[in-house]
């Protein structure tokens, strides 16, 4: 699906129709009942009043019809709708319909990258010849026993570096308590003692014991992407003893991804320790000892071959799909032309648009493993009572997202146009450059978190209603699909495409702009919102219950 959504409508800025095949066109600011739209050769008055971001129809639907959006199926009449009436849940239900494909196997026009061709970024060169884009020590629970004492940790390290993230807000708080004459003066940071280092991550969560067998398999291989994920020098991991995610079974699944034993792994178990005091100090000396052996690395040039962008949204509305996602899909292209990588993951958010996928899949046996996991997914949903339709959030649904296929089509537009190289199981980690498919689920934080697993080093997170999620260890960008959140959410916004959708820039000019400040981000030249609000979230998927 091409992301020159915009070029055949650029003269109107009241709606928008997306794909010549459409019949509907979207909102772009509030309409009142009676206005007039031009549509082609010919014109309509609005039946209702439509709000922005929301879509109408253009033409009288009977029960049964088809709704087209982005030139596909994105759901079905369940009643008469009028022409220049609201699309909304009462009258349309998800449904999809496979079309003749858009793509074409082996037919991608790469972008002209010729501005990028010697451009490099400043990594972290690992051992095993991968790149970061940060250089981190990680502190990991085995099982949810050893939360507390990774909080424990947490504030010790924060305190001994001087480096506390919270410092200001735990000032608001003397104030509000005592008021300002009465508040203790807060210490400024001093000089960074490891300057190569870019901090320590804790991990928490509440896995590894009283799960299934394949839960304890599922975690263990994902903390070993983040072990050994090129963002990090190494680990720290607390383990309690009688969990059923044992130290071996993470040991394992580290020797499959660093077979060399190159990243160094410190492995503690609390009911082999003397004392929790013994415990705390052990791993405040390998924490310690590990950020000292870190900071020998220094950040060099490395090519943008070397990048993998993971592509996420979270809290979209009815723009996301018109905006941010098709600019980070020309991103994605960018970087695949420049010999990167890019991970589209969410597979309910790609139900609808499945072939299209299919037919730019590199081969049929990529194709046929997406086929077996999309299908894999659809059962263990079912089995508790679950289905991709049911994806849409409240905020998507009063945003103009009323179907999953109407939020797939736009999902999708994150991808870009390159080919399929792989698709990869929740877990396994990227081999191959070029554009990978995940599997995982569309809850934000469990799809960013095996982004990340899975060797993404710079996330690009979509939204139109805003989200601070983060990563631990994957610096996480935030581009906004409308200027109006941009501005209301500076605090947590990286990259406004609000431009787009009036007008004033087209997603060839943008998509340069961004990559740029991927390339300033992965050098840490430029230090995302997430970062710097400390926000690191960590979340592993139990499979079959989330979409």
């Amino acid at each position: 699906m091409t992301t020159q959504i915009l070029a055949n409508d650029r003269g109107h800025l009241d709606s928008l129709r997306v794909h010549p095949a459409d019949n509907v066109r979207v909102a772009l600011k509030d309409l009142p009942v009676g206005h007039p739209i031009d549509d082609g050769d010919r014109r309509l008055q609005l039946a209702e009043a439509i709000p922005h971001k929301h879509k109408f129809t253009l033409q009288d639907l009977t029960p049964g019809d088809a709704v087209i959006m982005y030139g596909v199926t994105v759901g079905r009449a369940t009643r008469l709708i009028p022409a220049g009436t609201a699309i909304t849940t009462d009258n349309t239900a998800h449904s999809t319909a496979t079309s003749v494909p858009q793509a074409r196997r082996g037919q991608w026009q790469a972008p002209d990258v010729s501005a990028f061709v010697d451009v490099t970024f400043d990594g972290y060169h690992r051992p095993d010849g991968k790149v970061g884009t940060a250089n981190l020590w990680l502190v990991v629970p085995l099982v949810f026993c050893e939360n507390r004492n990774i909080e424990v940790l947490r504030q010790c390290v924060a305190d001994a570096l001087g480096e506390d993230p919270y410092r200001d807000y735990k000032r608001m708080a003397r104030e509000l308590l005592h008021g300002s004459t009465g508040a203790a003066p807060v210490e400024p940071p001093g000089e960074r003692l490891f300057p190569n280092v870019d901090g320590v991550r804790f991990l928490t969560h509440t896995l590894g014991c009283g799960g299934t067998d394949e839960d304890a398999l599922a975690l263990c291989r994902l903390l070993a992407g983040y072990i050994c994920h090129p963002n990090v020098a190494g680990a720290t991991v607390l383990s309690l003893g009688c969990q059923k995610a044992q130290i071996e079974m993470l040991q394992t699944a580290v020797a499959e991804r660093d077979p060399r034993g190159l990243r160094p792994v410190h492995y503690l178990e609390q009911q082999a320790s003397v004392s929790e005091e013994a415990l705390i100090r052990e791993a405040l000396t390998t924490i310690f000892d590990g950020l000292s052996e870190a900071n020998r690395t220094p950040r060099a040039p490395a090519p943008l071959s070397a990048l993998t962008v993971g592509v996420e949204c979270g809290g979209s509305d009815g723009f996301s799909g018109l905006s941010a996602n098709p600019l980070v899909g020309a991103v994605v292209d960018r970087l695949v032309a420049l010999g990167g990588s890019g991970i589209l993951s969410e597979f309910p958010e790609l139900c609808g648009v499945e072939h299209e996928l299919i037919a730019r899949c590199r081969d049929d046996a990529v194709a046929e493993r997406f086929r077996a996991l999309m299908e894999a997914y659809q059962r263990h949903a079912a089995r508790v009572g679950a289905d991709f339709s049911m994806n849409p959030s409240p905020g998507n649904i009063r945003d103009g997202l009323i179907t999953d296929a109407m939020k797939s089509a736009g999902a999708a537009k994150k991808g870009g146009d390159s080919p399929v190289v792989d698709v990869l199981d929740y877990t396994e980690p990227h081999t191959r450059a070029g554009l990978s498919l995940l599997c995982t689920p569309g809850n934000d934080v469990e799809s960013t978190t095996a982004l990340a697993g899975s060797g993404a080093n710079l996330i690009l997170f979509t939204t139109g209603l805003g989200t601070p999620t983060g990563n631990p260890v994957t610096p996480v960008l935030k581009i906004a699909s409308n200027s109006e959140l941009a501005a209301r959410m500076s605090d947590v916004i990286d990259f406004d495409a609000g431009p787009i959708i009036r007008g004033e820039a087209n997603i060839e000019e943008l998509a340069e702009q961004l990559l740029r400040l991927c390339i300033d981000t992965a050098s840490g030249r430029y230090l995302p919102r997430a970062v710097e609000l400390a926000q690191y979230d960590f979340i592993p998927w139990k499979r079959g219950v989330s979409l």
